[in-house]
């Protein structure tokens, strides 16, 4: 068993009691194929829980300090995360997470760049809409409705993706992009609050 099925399992058996958590629409991520799973950011929890409640593997980013600890750095990497250096441009994880897609896998953003503790939906980095303009991937958002609190419902809500043709064809900016990308993530989470 990879460590990722590994993880993938203990976090299952730990979280899904303990948050109740429901998720609606998984029938909205694509069996095959590349795709990119945008999501708001509320909690450290929020790449175990995305990924448990989703069928396929995800590739997430995560913040290059986490991997300067060995241990820790090497436990991120054999569940498919990869470092990027915030607040900068950094070509090496951009050429990365353009790879998983070409390789037909699935990309975990969040595309607020950071946790918002209030529970509001922030702006988003031009990031999420770099990918989905590089890649044909399909964009599907997510919506974290919480709080994280012990045995209250946690909801987990994918949308239908996103249609990118016209965006590619436009050639639109990055921004553009992800600032439509919150916009399906704020309406999901509006719904379902």
């Amino acid at each position: 068993m990879s460590l990722y099925k590994l993880g993938k399992w203990i976090c299952a058996v730990i979280f899904y009691p303990l948050y109740r958590i429901k998720v609606i629409g998984q029938h909205n991520i694509p069996k095959e194929g590349p795709v990119i799973v945008c999501s708001n950011h509320i909690s450290n929890a929020d790449p175990p829980v995305v990924g448990i409640t989703n069928s396929r593997d995800i590739y997430f980013l995560a913040k290059e300090e986490l991997f300067k600890n060995r241990l820790i750095g090497g436990i991120l990497k054999g569940v498919h995360a990869f470092p990027i250096k915030r607040g900068m441009r950094d070509r090496n994880a951009l050429r990365q997470g353009l790879e998983i897609l070409n390789n037909n896998h699935v990309l975990g953003l969040f595309p607020e760049g950071r946790r918002q503790k209030n529970g509001e939906i922030g702006k988003g980095l031009a990031g999420a809409g770099f990918f989905a303009l590089r890649s044909e991937a399909y964009i599907v958002p997510c919506a974290i409705v919480g709080p994280y609190k012990k045995f209250q419902r946690l909801k987990v809500v994918y949308g239908e993706p996103i249609d990118m043709s016209g965006y590619r064809e436009e050639k639109a900016s990055a921004q553009v992009v992800t600032d439509r990308i919150m916009e399906e993530i704020r309406k999901l989470h509006k719904i379902h609050s």
